[in-house]
């Protein structure tokens, strides 16, 4: 069963597999990362290991029962109670609710674990899955942006609050919401 992880150093050769292999069907929807990510790949990821470790971001792999890595899902920029998410899905896993159950997951540990009160997220306009995933996760279309020189919107997304948490049914809403299928 696919599970939610923390990056770690070890992930880092199973996220070039993930990334080289997926290279083509991402570019298809998202800009392309370059060149420079894959050669530079072990420095970048040793660089993402540190801003976690500082609290500047947050980032998350989706892994099989194998540890090959089905999807990315990161919270970045973290600061004032507030993250922007980030995430993409292995074309192998594209389509079957991954992206939705992760990003759900990942809206839990934000609020409970991570202690922020609004995640921030966009898209380009003509990603329909990526616009499906946050519209059926709870984001809020906010305004129209510019992703690397293409139409793009922008979503936004209130947590859970401490004191919403105490509330009765509260957390039990949010650990339904955040439960795998099957």
């Amino acid at each position: 069963m696919p599970r939610l992880e923390r990056l770690r150093l070890d992930h880092a050769p199973a996220l070039l597999a993930f990334e080289r292999e997926n290279r083509a069907y991402f570019a298809a929807s998202i800009p392309d990362r370059g060149d420079a990510y894959f050669a530079r790949f072990d420095a970048v990821h040793r660089e993402l290991l540190a801003d976690q470790a500082a609290g500047l971001d947050l980032f998350h792999l989706v892994v099989d029962s194998a540890g090959a890595v089905l999807g990315r899902f990161n919270l970045i920029d973290v600061a004032q109670g507030s993250a922007e998410l980030g995430y993409r899905v292995a074309e192998r896993a594209a389509g079957r609710g991954l992206a939705t159950t992760a990003v759900r997951e990942l809206c839990a540990l934000a609020a409970t674990e991570y202690g922020l009160s609004t995640l921030r997220a966009r898209t380009t306009a003509d990603n329909t899955a990526s616009r499906t995933v946050l519209t059926r996760t709870g984001f809020l279309v906010t305004g129209d942006i510019e992703v690397r020189g293409r139409p793009g919107l922008r979503f936004a997304l209130d947590l859970p609050t401490a004191d919403a948490e105490l509330r009765p049914g509260a957390a039990q809403r949010v650990r339904r919401s955040v439960r795998r299928p099957g």
